[in-house]
């Protein structure tokens, strides 16, 4: 009882007889602090079950998320004109989706990895006395890269196991702003890290000149944390952590996951095809603004305005014309070009587009086949298996020429050869000259067959001895030459 209402029962008590008006006083007292009490009581059920909530959704998750250790060579700190190439290592993290042994991850995470390794762990999230719970069994599995895709920063990787503890990807998918969430990861390698915080913002577009859109969150994520889980109340996928901004390099509350749907879309088509078809439909858009409106006299000043249609396109077959304001598109409202550069993206490729347009005062429903976007150069880095294309001496990434390579490079006159497909962020030993979607046919006169072919022949020459590649750059043969270092 609080020490007021104990005074006033002592002073009460000790009065003699109590009349009328003071045992009413001494009820209400005691009432009030029966409610007080009862109140708390109640604050503290809340507070436990809050936390019990949160406790069943961590020990949910825990198992599926692991650390992905990354390892590869890089230039050491140069001394003097010394160029010392040394093994490299990264720590981040990822998210079993599929219990046979599929991992998502952030493609930057992976991006120039030699070896990668799964590393899974078993915690107990509750502290027993006498019981050893901070000693973790841990598990490492060599993973195969199945595939990246740069645009939407995902890497799938695949390591041998079954039965594993997963957050599957499901067709539901529900994010609400304010809504409470946890992130889990390994950031500065610390793994089964868990933060707690709100979505703060949904389809955030970071970049004007990048069509991707994330889930905005102020838990705290640190480096490590990218490729791990962003969960909500019910331990259903959110979205995969992937960048902070950060003026000091830690968490200033401003994180940034790729939304499920997205995850969910790249990982089925990383699975399907180890890489990720684009559709296109033969138009262009732009966001409408209110000079644009007021000059070419749209019916409002505001969404995604056509801009252009390609002639005999499957949107100009359609109907599609420029200057129609899109309103939706598969059912999905439109009011802004991130949302539907996104609503292409993820799209099923046998269906038609359905695309509601306002034109005028006229509202119209097209329905525009699908097609799937040639590939050029700036797809190729996506294909690379940094273990089998390196080319260390010169620096570059390959890969054989294939007949999907071959039909990915529009205007090939080589029919064999390998193929530039990235290079690495350091100064590799010889600096020739090539660049991304170079063929290289022969070397000195050898025709070349595929990456292991022109590895072992280049690893014949010696110091100072003379190369000579043939290479097909955009339709025209050219020599590159260089001394063997």
């Amino acid at each position: 009882m609080h020490p007021k209402g104990i005074l006033l029962v002592v002073m009460l008590c000790t009065s003699g007889s109590l009349s009328l008006a003071q045992k009413q006083q001494l009820n209400h007292a005691a009432a009030r602090e029966g409610n007080v009490q009862s109140s708390r009581s109640e604050h503290s059920e809340i507070l436990r079950g809050l936390d019990q909530a949160m406790d069943e959704v961590a020990e949910r998750v825990l198992p599926a998320v692991v650390q992905i250790s990354v390892s590869g060579f890089g230039p050491r700190e140069r001394s003097g004109n010394e160029n010392i190439m040394e093994r490299q290592r990264g720590v981040g993290s990822g998210v079993i989706v599929d219990p046979n042994g599929y991992v998502i991850t952030n493609a930057h995470v992976v991006m120039g990895a030699q070896r990668i390794q799964v590393i899974m762990r078993s915690v107990n999230t509750e502290l027993v006395p006498g019981k050893t719970s901070l000693l973790h069994k841990q598990r490492t599995f060599e993973a195969q890269l199945v595939g990246t895709h740069r645009l939407t920063d995902l890497a799938l990787l695949k390591i041998e196991a079954n039965d594993l503890p997963s957050i599957p990807l499901k067709q539901e998918y529900r994010a609400r702003l304010g809504q409470t969430v946890l992130a889990v990861g390994s950031p500065a390698g610390l793994d089964h890290t868990v933060t707690k915080g709100i979505i703060s913002a949904l389809g955030r577009q970071t970049d004007l000149d990048h069509p991707m859109i994330y889930v905005q969150t102020d838990a705290p994520i640190n480096p490590g944390n990218s490729g791990g889980a962003l969960v909500d109340r019910d331990g259903a996928l959110v979205g995969i952590n992937t960048f902070i901004y950060s003026q000091g390099g830690g968490s200033e509350g401003l994180g940034f996951a790729i939304p499920e749907p997205t995850v969910r879309f790249v990982y089925e088509e990383l699975k399907k095809y180890g890489r990720v078809r684009q559709t296109v439909i033969g138009a262009s858009a732009q966001t409408v603004t209110p000079t644009l409106a007021a000059g070419l006299k749209l019916p409002q000043d505001w969404g995604v305005v056509v801009s252009d249609v390609v002639p005999g396109g499957p949107a100009d077959k359609a109907g599609l014309k420029p200057r129609d304001i899109v309103i939706a598109i598969d059912n999905r409202e439109i009011d802004s070009l991130p949302k539907f550069a996104a609503s292409l993206f993820l799209h099923a490729h046998d269906q038609a587009v359905q695309m509601n347009v306002l034109r005028g005062a006229e509202t119209l429903k097209l329905y525009i086949p699908a097609i799937e976007a040639q590939g050029g150069v700036e797809s190729l880095a996506d294909l690379v298996d940094p273990r089998k294309g390196l080319i260390q001496p010169l620096g570059i990434f390959v890969l054989d020429l294939n007949k999907s390579l071959f039909d990915m490079l529009a205007n090939l006159r080589s029919s064999s050869g390998v193929v530039v497909a990235g290079k690495v962020d350091y100064t590799a030993p010889i600096d020739a000259d090539l660049a991304i979607g170079d063929v290289i046919c022969s070397l000195n006169g050898i025709r070349l067959t595929s990456t292991s072919h022109f590895r072992s022949e280049l690893d014949r020459f010696k110091p100072g001895d003379p190369v000579v590649l043939e290479v097909e750059r955009q339709g025209r043969i050219q020599f590159v030459s260089f001394d063997m270092e």
